[in-house]
């Protein structure tokens, strides 16, 4: 699907990327910018914990923890 943006007199579309060409890690700045402003895909939605892992027979860990709602 493709992205617009909107100007003055146009609907131009937004140049397909990647987070690689956009030099964007996912831990490093994804990560990082959802969990300090989480309420853009999520208003009124807290994150408890961040890389959470601790829990009986973990293997893995929840990038972002956040209550269910």
């Amino acid at each position: 699907m493709t992205i617009y943006q909107i100007t003055d007199d146009n609907l131009e579309a937004v140049s397909v990327t990647t987070f690689a060409e956009e030099g964007i890690k996912e831990r490093h700045d994804l990560q990082r910018l959802l969990r300090d402003q989480i309420d853009v895909i999520s208003p009124n939605t807290l994150v408890i914990s961040e890389e959470f892992g601790e829990w009986e027979d973990s293997r893995r860990r929840v990038d972002l923890l956040v209550p269910y709602q």
